[in-house]
């Protein structure tokens, strides 16, 4: 069997596109046909060699998606064949299986790990699939993925939002948009969002942010203080991973206030810290996908979205094939993604 897959050969240079012989099941693992899957900056990161050297090259990547379950291997119980799944990076429920190895005939062996959806046939772990009605709008559901999950993880999970608590958001991007409306969600007031583009900026206050600050334009601790007043901030969340917005956001964040770090920082580069108010009451935490656990998560988000209370489908605001990945890749580069941007994989 072959399909279509966009994989890295080497860091800081596009995806190939071609068919490739994927493998058989073995225990443990979900044959997938990927339908949709959106782009998340890690995997921007993972090509641009943020974290450093890629050891596991040639390899497939993207990791939220929907798609229909095909085939299951021995041992799947969570999921059967013609299911509609959300597929996704953090550990759900059933076996963690080996992770597979694909084949093409011009490059030879391509890695994978337990999860991919930047193909058009995906054998993924049970653990990296959770199933959804079969009638859902399968475009939302890639969104189930990463971008809803973290970003609301990150809300409920790290930061532990209470009412009418102060929050800034820096970086407006898939999974900052998230954090705004799950900020939203639970009456944060104000919500500040930072970004560089003011197409953003506009999406932030359609998901609920109060405020916005365009960072090209004045300085923003100057702006955020204004807002919420010389104490500083109850939460602050980075986004970005640049060292010197994370100092800056730990700066105006309050004595007794949170700063939560979504985005990472390039290999080598550091932050300089004052680090006296953490043996009080001040916290400074990362990430990891917001703590979500995707099987307990994702149908209480979908009860969300079909009652109303989570806009979703508006941060879809550009869509591609499968073949125009690079060029939807250098579009998030360059600033031209408002939302989140969605591949058509397959139908």
């Amino acid at each position: 069997m072959k399909g279509l897959v966009a994989f890295l050969i080497e860091q800081k240079k596009p995806l190939i596109i071609e068919e490739v012989e994927i493998p058989k099941l073995t225990f443990g693992q979900v044959l997938v046909q990927v339908q949709y899957s959106s782009i998340c900056g890690s995997q921007i990161g993972e090509i641009d060699g943020v974290k450093g050297e890629d050891k596991y090259l040639p390899h497939l990547l993207g990791h939220e998606g929907t798609g229909t379950v095909l085939k299951c291997g021995d041992g799947v119980t969570t999921v059967k064949e013609g299911n509609l799944v959300v597929l996704h990076w953090r550990k759900g429920a059933g076996i963690q299986s080996l992770t597979p190895k694909y084949y093409s005939e011009q490059y030879g062996t391509i890695n994978a790990g337990w999860v991919t959806t930047f193909n058009e046939y995906a054998v993924v772990s049970e653990d990296r699939v959770t199933m959804i009605p079969n009638d859902f709008d399968p475009e939302v559901g890639a969104l189930m993925g990463c971008a809803v999950t973290t970003g609301l993880g990150v809300i409920n999970n790290n930061a532990k939002v209470k009412i009418g608590e102060s929050v800034v958001v820096w970086g407006a991007g898939g999974i900052g948009l998230n954090i705004i409306q799950g900020a939203s969600l639970v009456s944060a007031y104000p919500i500040i969002a930072i970004d560089l583009y003011s197409q953003k900026l506009n999406m932030s206050k359609k998901m609920g942010a109060t405020h916005t600050i365009n960072a090209k334009k004045v300085n923003p601790e100057d702006e955020i203080l204004k807002i919420v007043g010389s104490g500083g901030v109850d939460v602050v969340i980075d986004n970005t991973g640049n060292t010197d917005i994370i100092q800056r956001a730990y700066k105006i964040t309050s004595s007794k206030g949170r700063t939560v770090l979504v985005g990472v920082p390039s290999k080598g580069k550091e932050a300089k810290l004052y680090t006296l108010p953490l043996h009080f009451k001040k916290m400074l935490t990362g990430s990891h996908g917001g703590e979500a656990k995707p099987d307990i998560d994702i149908p209480n988000y979908l009860k969300l979205y079909n009652s109303g209370n989570l806009n979703l489908k508006q941060l879809i605001t550009q869509r591609y094939t499968l073949k125009q990945i690079n060029k939807a890749m250098q579009d998030m580069r360059d600033g031209k993604i408002t939302g989140r941007c969605m591949l058509k994989i397959s139908s």
